[in-house]
């Protein structure tokens, strides 16, 4: 009797099939094939040439600056039009490059944004490792390779971006300018600003009886809108979120972003769109994301929108056009020895978030809540929360930031020099 898939046509069909699919791939990567990127390859803004997946899903370009036209971003787009990665600054904010630049494969093997006048704006780090091509997947992602295995991928480096059934995990971080996004050995989501103040922490421990430690947990944005979290440890994977749009057969494809404003948001794309919709935010209330309205700046909520304010006429807007700059006193505290005082904020929250709490955080009530302020010569502001707790918070940071909303149970203090000058009350 010969082997057992000798005389059988499915097991002679199967082997063949094995056969050729290791023609085809090694460790998991497709050979040289037509969609490959061959070292030497170059991008410039002024051809509007890119780099496409195979079924041109997706497309590695140049694409206008969103806040300069007149500059440009490398990034991988999905249908030419929305970014799902981009080069990134030193600051964590996209490399906006002149008309002048260029994105190589470099001959020895480095990825490298240049501008105009050749200066390195981003690369890969990835000279010298044997990469001998790049390619860019149907899901999204950008690799570069060896002919063994992945170098390098965009997966493992986003940047603001997450992918539908892209795996995120420990060590790795989303960063918008000063806002990050990480996951926690207890599975939850942080957002934290400036690398400092965490200012969201919620996620599996809130949606989870049990609150332990976990291996590697990975969180997962599905195809069918939910943002899961799996581990070995646990029995099977925990529903984080659902998008609004659930389960709906018309998505084309969805995506998890951290947004420039510190709010990590899931989005969704209709097929035949080239328009993301929100579907889901982790920040309910976007006035609690720490900074959102800069130093001093005050947000509040206009009929559709937060918006950003100063606490007094003792201020002024850093930057007119752009509020988000916050405030900065028209006369400093220094400039006034002996004559300050507290403005007083009523329904006005000025937020303590992790590590602040400890430090700042006493027990009194209202009166020496603005007068303990007063006396500190380090203290910028003051907040008793009118909540039955009698917390009271001392800002002695370097930067403030407020909430003021009707619905606030608390009233807040800024120093200020004399004479105390409130804004006017809205009118109705």
């Amino acid at each position: 009797m010969g082997f057992l898939f000798s005389s059988s046509p499915p097991a002679l069909l199967l082997l063949l099939l094995l056969s050729l699919s290791s023609q085809l791939f090694l460790n998991g990567l497709p050979l040289a094939g037509a969609a490959d990127i061959p070292l030497g390859a170059t991008l410039t803004p002024s051809n509007s040439s890119s780099w496409t997946s195979d079924n041109r899903t997706f497309s590695l370009r140049f694409v206008p600056d969103p806040d300069n036209p007149s500059l440009f971003l490398a990034a991988v787009t999905y249908s030419g039009a929305i970014r799902i990665w981009t080069a990134v600054g030193a600051d964590n904010t996209p490399a906006a490059v002149d008309s002048a630049a260029s994105l190589q494969l470099r001959s020895d093997g480095d990825l490298r944004l240049t501008n105009g006048s050749g200066a390195v704006v981003w690369q890969s780090n990835t000279s010298g490792k044997g990469v001998t091509a790049a390619f860019l997947s149907e899901t999204g992602n950008l690799i570069l390779r060896n002919r063994r295995r992945s170098v390098w991928q965009s997966f493992d480096n986003s940047t603001d971006t997450i992918l539908q059934t892209q795996n995120f995990t420990i060590g790795q971080t989303l960063k918008s300018g000063l806002y990050s996004f990480s996951l926690n050995n207890t599975g939850n989501l942080t957002l934290t600003w400036n690398d400092s103040v965490s200012y969201f922490n919620k996620g599996f421990t809130s949606s989870y009886t049990a609150n332990k430690t976990l291996i590697s947990p990975v969180l997962t944005l599905h195809t069918n809108g939910i943002v899961s979290l799996s581990d070995e440890s646990l029995p099977g994977s925990v529903v984080i979120a659902y998008s609004s749009d659930y389960a709906e057969s018309a998505v084309a494809m969805r995506f998890v972003r951290l947004d420039s404003d510190g709010n990590l948001r899931a989005y969704s794309v209709a097929s035949g769109s080239i328009t993301a919709t929100s579907r889901w935010s982790a920040v309910a209330d976007q006035c609690t994301d720490f900074g959102w309205c800069g130093n001093m700046g005050i947000c509040s909520y206009n009929d559709t929108s937060p918006v950003c304010g100063c606490p007094s006429k003792n201020f002024e807007f850093v930057d007119p056009s752009d509020r988000r700059k916050g405030c900065k006193r028209r006369t400093e505290i220094e400039d006034c020895p002996g004559n300050s005082t507290m403005l007083q904020m009523d329904n006005t929250l000025f937020l303590t978030y992790p590590p602040e709490i400890s430090t700042e955080q006493l027990f009194v009530g209202i009166t020496a809540c603005r007068l303990n302020c007063l006396l500190a010569a380090s203290c910028a502001a003051s907040t008793s929360v009118d909540d039955g707790s009698g917390y009271c918070y001392l800002k002695a940071s370097n930067f403030v930031s407020g909430y003021q909303s009707p619905a606030l149970p608390s009233t807040s203090f800024a120093k200020v020099c004399a004479p105390a000058l409130p804004n006017q009350p809205q009118s109705g």
